[in-house]
C-alpha cells in the first residue's frame, strides 16, 4: 500500500526528501490499511521545534465507535533531532515549504512518510512541464510504430 501525492511534482519543485516517521492513533492505522487516506492537500509545518503533518486526510474508521479519530487532525512526525535543526534552518528561507510526497509501510510494518523540501513552481515552469510531458509521450509512441 503506497499513497502518493500525484500532484507534487507537477505543483513544486522538489529539491531534498526526508522519510520520517507519523505518530497515528490505532484506528488510522487501520483506516490507512484500508487504503482510506489522503495527503494531496497537506503540508508540513514546525512548531516548537517539532514536525507537524497538517490538513492530511485519514477517513474515520467504521468499526472504531468509541476510540475513533478526528479526519483532518494535525500528526506528529517523527525525525531525529539534528534532521528537525537541518529543516527548520532550511524553511527559514523564503519561498520553500515542506510538503509530503509518499504514505508507505517499510519492511518492518511501520508506516512511514516521504516528505520533500520544495519550492514552489511559477505558471510558465508549469506549462514548461507539460510540453516536456507530451513531447516525451510523442517520442514513446514514435518509437512503438517503428517497433512494429
Amino acid at each position: 500500500m503506497n499513497v502518493f501525492n500525484r500532484k507534487a511534482r507537477f505543483r513544486y519543485h522538489l529539491i531534498e526528501y526526508y522519510i520520517s516517521g507519523i505518530q497515528l492513533f490505532g484506528t488510522e492505522v487501520k483506516s490507512i490499511r484500508q487504503n482510506k487516506v489522503s495527503i494531496m492537500e497537506s503540508f508540513c509545518q514546525m512548531r516548537n521545534g517539532e514536525l507537524y503533518s497538517i490538513n492530511m486526510y485519514i477517513a474515520e474508521y467504521k468499526f472504531g465507535t468509541n476510540w475513533n479519530h478526528s479526519s483532518k487532525r494535525e500528526r506528529k512526525l517523527l525525525l531525529k533531532k539534528q534532521e528537525l535543526i537541518r529543516i527548520d534552518k532550511k524553511l527559514k528561507n523564503p519561498g520553500l515549504t515542506l510538503i509530503p510526497i509518499e504514505l508507505f509501510f517499510n519492511d518492518k510494518g511501520y508506516i512511514k512518510m516521504k516528505i520533500a523540501l520544495a519550492k514552489g513552481k511559477k505558471i510558465y515552469d508549469k506549462r514548461e512541464s507539460l510540453r516536456k510531458k507530451d513531447f516525451f509521450r510523442e517520442v514513446r509512441k514514435l518509437k512503438l510504430k517503428n517497433c512494429i
